[in-house]
C-alpha cells in the first residue's frame, strides 16, 4: 500500500511538472551524473565479461578506474553548486553533504577494487561479475547519500543491501563465505522490513506524501505514539547500517567469513552511506523529536564504544578484531551526530574521510599477508618485520592512526570530534570516547609489538615459511599502489588536517538542511 501510494504521488508530481513545462527542472538529471558514470562502467564490465575471462581480466580494471575516476571528477565539479535544485521530482538532492559522502563511497570502491584483483584472480571467480556487483553496491550507496524521499531511500537501501549479500557470499566454495552471506541476508532483510514498516507509518502521518520535507512538516504537529514508533523503526535501520550496538550482531561473522576486499568496502562505503542516511532522515525529518533521538543515539554511542573496543581485546583473528574496532569507530562518529552543531557535523565528515584511508590501508596489509600465507590469525603475524617490512610498517601506521596516536590523521579526526562534543557539553560521550580510545590503543599496539619481535626464533611458523616477495603477479602492483597511497595519506594527512576540516565545514555550510537544523 505504501509503495503503491508513493508511486501514485510521484506520477502526479511528474504530470503536474509536464503540464507546467517544469519537468526538465524537476528531473535535473545532471545531479546524478557521477552515478551515471558508475552505471556505464557497471554495464560495460558485464558486457566485457561475456567475451571471456581473459578479456575481462585485461579490460575490467581500467573500465572500473575510468568510471569511478569520472565520478569523482564530476562530484568535484558539483561542489558548492550555487543554484542547487532537487532532482527527480524532489527524490534526490546533490547538496554538499551528499557530494562529500558520495565521494567517500566512490573512493572506497576504487581502493577496494585495487585490493581485489589479485584476490579474485586467485580464487578463480569471474572478475567482471565481481566488479559489476561491487559497482551496483556503490550505486546504491551513492544514491542513498542524497535520497530525500522515502521511496528513493528504500530503493537505494535495497540496492546496496542485496549487492552486499551477494558480495559476502561470492566465494561459493568457501563455507564461511556462504554462512556470512546467509547471516547478513537474514538480519538485513529484517532491518529492511523494519524500515519499510516505519516508512509506511510516516506515509500515513503525512496523509500520502513521501518526501522528507513533507514528513518533517507533518511531524512538527504530530506527537502521537505512532510517531514515536516510526522513529524507533527508522533509528533501528540506521543503527543496523552503521553497525551500532545492539544492532551489530551481523558484523563480526560477516567480516570474518566474507572476502577481505568486500569487508574493506563494507567497513567504509556502507558505513558512510549509513551515516549520510542518519543525517538526512534524523536531522531533516525528526527535528521536532530532537531530544528523543539524540538520547537514543547517546546510548548507542556509549554501548558501541565500550563493547566494540573491549571485545576486540579478546579476538584472535585480524578481521574479527577490525570488525569490533569498526563498531567502536562508529561510536566515535556518533559523537558528532549527537552534538548537532556545525563543528560536530563537520567532524563527522572529516572522520569518515580519514577512516577511509586508515582502515582500507590496514585491510590492504591483511590481504597481502593472507595471499602469501593463507592465514588471518593475529598470532601468525609474529616476527613479520624480519620478512616483510612494507606490510609491517603500513599496518603499524594504519593501526596507530585508528588508535588516535599523533601525528597520524586519525588523531586529528578524533580530536575534532572530542572538541565538538565538549563544546556541546556532551561530557559523558567525550569521557567514554577518551577511555575507550586508550583501550583500543592497547590491542592495536599488541599487534604491532607481535610483528616486531626482536628474536628470529620468536617468529611464528607461518612467518618462518614466508614465501619470497614478488610484485609481478597479476593484481599485485595495484594492491601495492593502494597500500602505499593509503599509508602516505594516513601518515601525513594530519599535517593537512586544517584544509580537510575546512572542506568538511563546507560540506555542512553548503547543506541547507543541516544549517536549518543548527539554527
Amino acid at each position: 500500500m505504501f509503495l503503491l501510494g508513493a508511486l501514485s504521488t510521484v506520477a502526479d508530481a511528474i504530470g503536474s511538472g509536464a503540464g507546467t513545462g517544469g519537468l526538465n527542472l524537476q528531473l535535473n538529471a545532471g545531479a546524478i551524473a557521477p552515478e551515471a558514470a558508475v552505471l556505464i562502467a557497471l554495464i560495460t564490465c558485464l558486457l566485457v565479461d561475456l567475451a571471456g575471462e581473459k578479456a575481462a581480466s585485461r579490460w575490467v580494471p581500467p573500465i572500473c578506474y575510468a568510471g569511478l575516476g569520472s565520478a569523482l571528477v564530476l562530484l568535484a565539479l558539483q561542489w558548492n553548486t550555487p543554484d542547487l535544485q532537487p532532482a527527480f521530482v524532489g527524490s534526490f538532492l546533490a547538496d554538499n553533504l551528499a557530494i562529500a559522502f558520495r565521494a567517500v563511497v566512490a573512493a572506497s570502491t576504487l581502493i577496494s577494487l585495487l585490493l581485489s584483483w589479485r584476490y579474485v584472480e586467485r580464487s578463480g571467480t569471474p572478475v567482471g561479475e565481481f566488479a559489476g556487483i561491487l559497482l551496483a553496491a556503490t550505486l546504491g550507496a551513492m544514491f542513498l547519500c542524497g535520497a530525500t524521499d522515502l521511496v528513493s531511500i528504500f530503493v537505494s537501501l535495497e540496492t546496496l543491501s542485496v549487492s552486499s549479500y551477494l558480495l559476502a557470499g561470492y566465494m561459493k566454495r568457501d563455507a564461511r563465505s556462504s554462512e556470512a552471506a546467509l547471516k547478513y541476508l537474514l538480519v538485513g532483510s529484517a532491518a529492511a522490513a523494519v524500515f519499510l514498516y516505519g516508512a509506511s507509518l510516516l506515509y500515513g502521518l503525512t496523509g500520502g506524501a513521501t518526501g522528507l520535507d513533507a514528513v518533517a512538516v507533518a511531524l512538527r504537529t504530530s506527537a502521537s505514539p505512532v510517531t514515536a514508533l516510526a522513529l524507533v523503526f527508522v533509528l533501528a535501520t540506521v543503527a543496523f547500517k552503521i553497525a551500532a550496538v545492539p544492532f551489530h550482531q551481523w558484523t563480526p561473522d560477516v567480516y570474518e567469513g566474507s572476502p577481505t576486499p568486500v569487508v574493506a568496502f563494507l567497513s567504509v562505503g556502507s558505513k558512510a552511506a549509513g551515516f549520510a542516511l542518519a543525517l538526512r532522515i534524523l536531522v531533516g525529518c525528526f527535528e521536532s523529536f530532537d531530544a528523543q533521538w539524540k538520547l537514543l543515539f547517546t546510548v548507542l554511542a556509549v554501548l558501541s564504544m565500550v563493547l566494540g573496543n573491549v571485545v576486540a581485546l579478546a579476538q584472535t583473528s585480524m578481521k574479527r578484531m577490525l570488525a569490533y574496532s569498526s563498531i567502536g569507530q562508529a561510536g566515535f562518529v556518533m559523537i558528532g551526530l549527537v552534538c548537532g552543531t556545525e563543528d560536530g557535523f563537520a567532524a563527522m565528515v572529516l572522520y569518515m574521510a580519514a577512516y577511509l584511508f586508515m582502515n582500507l590501508g590496514a585491510f590492504a596489509c591483511i590481504i597481502l599477508f593472507s595471499l602469501r600465507t593463507g592465514s588471518d590469525r593475529i598470532a601468525d603475524y609474529a616476527g613479520l618485520y624480519q620478512k616483510d617490512p612494507l606490510i609491517t610498517l603500513g599496518l603499524s601506521l594504519c593501526l596507530l592512526s585508528l588508535g588516535g596516536i599523533p601525528p597520524m590523521l586519525g588523531f586529528f579526526g578524533k580530536i575534532y570530534l572530542f572538541f565538538a562534543g565538549w563544546a556541546d557539553h556532551q561530557y559523558l560521550l567525550v569521557v567514554v570516547g577518551l577511555v575507550t580510545s586508550v583501550v583500543s590503543i592497547y590491542y592495536y599496539i599488541s599487534v604491532i609489538k607481535m610483528m616486531v619481535v626482536k628474536e628470529p626464533q620468536e617468529a611464528s611458523d607461518v612467518v618462518k615459511a614466508y614465501p619470497a616477495i614478488s610484485w609481478n603477479v597479476v593484481g599485485m602492483p595495484a594492491l601495492r599502489t593502494a597500500l602505499v597511497g593509503c599509508v602516505i595519506v594516513t601518515a601525513v594527512g594530519g599535517i593537512l588536517s586544517n584544509p580537510l576540516f575546512t572542506w568538511a565545514s563546507q560540506a555542512v555550510t553548503g547543506t541547507p538542511m543541516l544549517m536549518q537544523a543548527i539554527g
